[in-house]
C-alpha cells in the first residue's frame, strides 16, 4: 500500500473571482487601499480596466514562490529569458 495519492494534487492558483470584493479580499495592505480608492474614482467605463489590473496583481501575489521571485528580480538573480521561457512552453506543450 503506498501513501502517496492516487492524482498527484494540483499545485496552481487557485483564480480569484473577477469581483470588486474578491479582489479587494486578496490584496493586502496598502495595494488593498489604492484598488479600493482606483475603483471608487474610476469612471463607470474604467472600472473594468482597474478590476483587471488589479485583478493580476492579486493573482501574482498569491502565485507559489511570488516573494523569492520578485526578490531574485530586484537583486538580478535567476533571471530567464522570454527565448528561453518561450521554449520552454514550447516544449512542455509537445511532450
Amino acid at each position: 500500500m503506498s501513501a502517496q495519492p492516487e492524482h498527484p494534487a494540483d499545485r496552481r492558483t487557485p483564480a480569484i473571482a473577477h469581483t470588486i470584493q474578491a479582489i479587494g479580499d486578496a490584496l493586502t495592505g496598502a495595494k488593498r487601499l489604492a484598488f479600493f480608492s482606483e475603483v471608487l474614482a474610476a469612471e463607470e467605463n474604467d472600472v473594468a480596466a482597474v478590476m483587471r489590473r488589479w485583478w493580476y496583481t492579486a493573482m501574482l501575489d498569491r502565485a507559489r514562490g511570488a516573494d523569492a521571485s520578485r526578490a531574485n528580480a530586484a537583486a538580478g538573480r535567476n533571471l530567464v529569458s522570454l527565448s528561453e521561457i518561450s521554449e520552454r512552453l514550447e516544449e512542455r506543450d509537445a511532450g
